[in-house]
């Protein structure tokens, strides 16, 4: 396998608690000529509550999962038509953590499925951020679930043997920066 076509080379995750400023990232990244692939949670939420549907977080937490666990990976097999790198808003593992923040067990095959679709060993880890978390219709967290989620989510990916880089508390220009230097990259023109 070259690096270009290898996942563990060109997959990269921004992880993080709700409003830690992860999204935001992505989308300068993506501004910088990088492709993305979106948050998971956010949108399911919306579908959900659009179509009065139970896979919700303060409705059916498995089921919420299974739908995550299903979004992240098609945007993983997605990312794979292509062979530049690709930032995810979350990944695979996030479902896992999410299922340890609500103590629930964690099934056999999202384990499976956290083995089987592996990303960059050095994930971005945003930090809870009190100046900038903000509550919404769809993110219903207070500061302190945000706190516990970034806590779950250390927990989970130095289990699955990921290396955190916690980012610094910065605007998203140097956030970007940060990132990019960190991954010896520059801006991007998206091709292939």
């Amino acid at each position: 396998m070259n690096k270009q076509s290898d996942p563990t080379q060109r997959f990269h995750i921004i992880t993080g608690g709700p409003g830690s400023g992860k999204s935001s990232m992505i989308e300068g990244l993506r501004q910088r000529g990088f492709r993305s692939a979106p948050e998971a949670g956010r949108a399911i939420i919306q579908d959900q509550a659009a179509i009065e549907g139970r896979a919700l977080p303060w409705s059916d937490r498995l089921l919420f999962a299974e739908l995550m666990l299903a979004w992240d990976i098609r945007s993983y097999h997605l990312a794979e038509e292509h062979q530049s790198p690709v930032f995810f808003d979350r990944g695979i593992p996030d479902v896992l953590g999410y299922l340890r923040l609500s103590n629930l067990p964690v099934p056999e095959h999202m384990n499976k499925a956290a083995a089987l679709f592996p990303y960059s060993r050095t994930v971005f880890i945003a930090p809870p951020w009190k100046e900038i978390f903000r509550q919404d219709h769809e993110r219903k967290q207070d500061f302190d679930e945000a706190q516990r989620t970034y806590d779950a989510l250390v927990c989970v990916y130095h289990a699955l043997s990921y290396n955190l880089v916690e980012l610094p508390l910065a605007d998203v220009e140097q956030r970007c920066q940060f990132i990019l230097a960190r991954l010896n990259m520059k801006t991007h023109c998206i091709r292939g």
